[in-house]
């Protein structure tokens, strides 16, 4: 069966950011295959999206994104299912992470391996589709912490999201001046406090944690709109974003 849909792939889709994006993106008509370690969630979702929008297609694959042979593997098999892929979000993360030095290096590595050298290989992935195809569009979701190195166990957390958006940086970078300039276009999306299973531990009461539907709805317009990066949601990430990244450590300190 073949669909004149957009397709756009989402990793770490089963909860979270990753499953919002994919019931916004299907209301907007896009086909979607959807990756995540959790198949039964993966499969609640499917049966959700299909009962809602029962002309879209949905493809499912089981993925570790630390299993790097089977980035390969499921890219290049949705692809193949979905008969193209118009769109990659690499959202997969784990939000791990303790002080360092205090003992807990498993922790910080199991995040820097799932959310930088995990991003790697999925845009490594997403990459060699894209230049096959001679188009598409790398969106990688980066973190509000990414502007600055964070405190406590949140260090290697952002250390990780520096890492995917100078990533993204330099495909658009390598990308500049070439005849696939244009072509294949590179999203860097900042999200500050948006429900989801990540930061459940978050104190619920901050005026800055938005519903996962806004959140994810700011994240979903900044994608269709193809921009460089945003913030999401505007505000007041935006706003934020100069004061994050100039203030001195004992104001940046007291905001974190």
């Amino acid at each position: 069966m073949t669909s004149s849909a957009k397709t756009v792939l989402i990793t770490g889709a089963s909860s979270g950011l990753g499953a919002e994006m994919a019931r916004q993106l299907t209301a907007r008509g896009y086909d979607v295959g959807l990756a995540a370690r959790r198949t039964e969630r993966l499969e609640e979702l499917r049966d959700e999206l299909l009962t809602a929008h029962p002309d879209r297609r949905v493809a499912l694959r089981a993925l570790d994104v630390t299993d790097h042979a089977a980035v390969f593997r499921v890219f290049g098999e949705l692809r193949e299912e979905l008969g193209r892929l118009d769109r990659v979000v690499v959202n997969a993360g784990l939000g791990k992470g303790a002080r360092l030095g205090t003992g807990r290096f498993d922790a910080n590595l199991e995040t820097a391996m799932t959310n930088f050298v995990g991003a790697l290989a999925q845009t490594e992935a997403a990459m060699e589709v894209f230049r096959a195809q001679e188009s598409g569009h790398l969106v990688m979701v980066s973190s509000m912490s990414a502007l600055r190195g964070m405190p406590g166990s949140m260090t290697t957390y952002a250390a990780t999201k520096a890492g995917v958006a100078h990533l993204a940086e330099g495909v658009r970078t390598d990308l500049h001046g070439t005849r696939l300039q244009g072509k294949i276009k590179v999203t860097v999306l900042y999200p500050g406090y948006i429900r989801s299973e990540m930061n459940d531990k978050v104190e619920q009461s901050t005026p800055l944690m938005a519903s996962t539907e806004k959140g994810v709805r700011a994240m979903v317009a900044a994608i269709e709109k193809e921009v460089g990066d945003a913030c999401v949601p505007p505000l007041p990430w935006a706003a934020l974003a100069p004061v994050m990244k100039h203030a001195p450590l004992g104001v940046l300190k007291k905001l974190v």
